[in-house]
């Protein structure tokens, strides 16, 4: 189903029109617009873009954390229901979710890769204890604290020279004995420092302060990478396979960071040391498709999604004129126009749903939804 384009140049012109406007109580257009395209009945985000029209526990995790924003319950426990009934053997209290699900070479429709994925894992935790708090619901809030407690042991490790470390997976993720790789878009600092408060008593807070370690320092000119290596008693190393360029994968270190709390310690030297990057939408016009993080080296344009995930840096920032220009860009190419792309259309309800004001962070990295302080009590209730 197209959206009309109209319903995206009105979401896209309410910073173009001055300060950004609050959301309204209602309805979430641009989700109810995701749950039509990607999201099936029984609750399987389907990236339609891939031959084997996969599912990814990403997919899942991003979704339950939008229909909490959304106050709508119902698909928040749809979405539940499938990742642990098809990526978690039927108990998310067990094991961690498989990241890979779809049509396999054979033609039958099962598990692809069972390995795990700790930014989805960490995305599935975050939005369970904070579904728990906002809906008062008790089961939720121990089934992410499980998953959390799971992570710790499973997808952490103990790097020389840099502390305990969130690593990408459970497994595969040390081709060396000394050799680690890492992914700095997949610790969010707010998601961390949430889980840190959550369990208190847990390695969670050793894992705020090497997760801010390993975004930084991954970035030496300022520009995140995709991917890092880390090599014992020398430090963060280009990747041996992605190199040292920043794209599709680090385009959300930018939108973590322009989300954190101005009250959150450390958002100002985060925001400070990748500004390089927001330097360079507003002297290009555009965010580049990908980048070499070493040389400073730029492509060509990046998509409209890009565009969309580079508003809260850029926002938080002040660059206001830069901010609007993305803006702009969506207003002439509305993500309407590409309704099979699963990722832009999650970036867009990343980076324009905090522009509008449906959600924020506070200095604890608990998510404050709009629905939660703004609106009558008839509308809080979840749907």
């Amino acid at each position: 189903m197209r959206r009309p384009i109209k319903s995206w140049l009105a979401a896209a012109l309410l910073c173009l029109a001055g300060s950004a406007q609050a959301a309204p109580c209602g309805d979430w257009p641009d989700w109810t617009v995701f749950k039509q395209r990607f999201l099936s009945d029984g609750g399987r985000v389907i990236d339609r873009s891939m031959a084997n029209m996969q599912t990814t526990s990403e997919g899942q995790s991003y979704a339950l954390f939008f229909a909490l924003v959304a106050n709508d319950r119902a698909t928040f426990d749809k979405v539940l229901a499938w990742t642990r009934d098809n990526l978690a053997g039927g108990d998310l209290t067990a094991r961690l979710p498989a990241w890979q699900w779809g049509k396999r070479d054979d033609g039958s429709w099962d598990v692809i890769d069972a390995n795990s994925a700790s930014d989805a894992d960490l995305w599935i935790a975050y939005s369970l204890i904070e579904a728990g708090r906002l809906w008062q619901e008790p089961r939720y809030t121990a089934m992410g604290k499980l998953i959390g407690q799971r992570m710790l042991r499973e997808e952490a490790a103990d790097l020389p020279g840099l502390g305990l470390t969130l690593l990408p997976g459970a497994k595969g993720f040390q081709p060396e004995p000394t050799l680690w790789r890492l992914n700095p878009s997949y610790v969010p600092l707010q998601l961390v420092e949430r889980m840190a408060r959550a369990l208190p008593d847990s390695g969670w807070r050793k894992l705020l302060a090497s997760s801010e370690q390993l975004i930084l320092k991954s970035a030496p000119k300022g520009y995140a990478p995709d991917w890092v290596g880390y090599r014992a008693g020398k430090g963060f190393v280009p990747d041996a396979k992605t190199k040292a360029v920043g794209s599709f994968d680090a385009i959300r270190v930018y939108t973590w960071a322009g989300m954190l709390s101005p009250e959150l310690p450390g958002r100002m030297r985060l925001l400070n040391w990748l500004s390089p990057m927001g330097t360079l939408v507003a002297k290009r016009g555009t965010p580049p498709t990908e980048i070499d993080t070493v040389s400073g080296q730029a492509g060509e344009a990046g998509p409209v999604g890009f565009s969309v995930a580079m508003l809260p840096f850029l926002i938080a920032s002040g660059q206001k004129n830069a901010a609007d220009e993305q803006l702009t860009r969506l207003a002439a190419k509305p993500l309407a126009e590409r309704p099979q792309n699963y990722y832009e259309h999650v970036l867009s309800l990343f980076g324009l749903g905090w522009q509008q004001q449906r959600y924020a962070f506070n200095r604890y990295g608990e998510v404050r939804p709009h629905w939660e302080t703004a609106c009558p009590a008839s509308s809080r209730s979840s749907s």
